[in-house]
């Protein structure tokens, strides 16, 4: 119970893997949230001092209840990593506003969006109360700019960025950090790299477990220096 904790939202087999990874190798105890029990209980034998608990975080109340479960088996954790996200690969690909059912935008804000809100109104009570704390978000490039084939999705990614920015605005002066990591690339994920570019070289996607080393950074800058705005690209992006 001396470690501290680091609760990971979205634990899948890309960066909220290797964010478990790192904040593991960094000495905390990691609660790692996700819907596959499977994988959660094959993580937990192959990362040290992880503890997995399913949890749909659309499903805002049972959210909750994981929460107070971490809470009481582990403490409270002084990291929410929230990296659970909803949108073009789930229900069908991408598609414009007139081709898909309107009811995936409401999927959608709850994960991306809500799902962030009730996370920070459950744990940053006791980070203030400790006087430290972070709280970090990944999202990508639909926070600022709503594409033809992502009208489902980033609204609400922005709606994630800006609800973000409030919540370090008024949590930085009470001693957390609240800080967004806006990947602007294609993930290397399994599920990922099939879908946007299968052809694309190795160079062309952004790392996982890079994602997670600047996550582990960005969790632990000096108070004098905190960023909230993180831009992550590889170097042969565009932008």
């Amino acid at each position: 119970m001396s470690k501290k904790v680091c609760l990971i939202a979205g634990v899948g087999p890309g960066t909220g893997m290797e964010c478990a990874n790192r904040f593991s190798r960094g000495g905390y105890q990691v609660a790692m949230l996700a819907r596959d029990k499977k994988r959660l209980n094959s993580l937990e034998k192959e990362i040290e001092d992880s503890h997995g608990y399913e949890c749909d975080v659309s499903d805002l109340d049972h959210l909750v209840a994981t929460l107070k479960q971490v809470a009481k088996d582990l403490g409270d954790p002084t990291i929410l990593i929230h990296n659970a996200v909803a949108g073009n690969i789930d229900g069908g690909g991408a598609s414009r506003f007139m081709e898909s059912d309107p009811a995936r935008l409401e999927r959608n804000f709850r994960v991306n969006t809500t799902s962030l809100l009730y996370m920070a109104r459950e744990l940053a009570p006791a980070m203030i109360e400790a006087g430290e704390g972070a709280i970090v978000v990944t999202g990508n490039t639909s926070s600022t700019r709503g594409s033809a084939n992502f009208a489902y999705f980033a609204p609400t990614k922005a709606a994630q960025r800006i609800l973000a920015e409030a919540m370090a605005r008024d949590l930085g002066p009470k001693g957390v950090h609240v800080a967004y990591i806006l990947v602007d690339a294609a993930i290397d994920t399994p599920r990922t790299r099939p879908i946007f570019a299968p052809e694309k070289p190795d160079e062309y996607f952004c790392k996982p477990s890079a994602i997670a080393d600047e996550a582990y950074h960005v969790a632990h800058q000096d108070r004098s220096a905190w960023s909230f705005l993180v831009e992550l690209r590889p170097d042969i992006e565009k932008w």
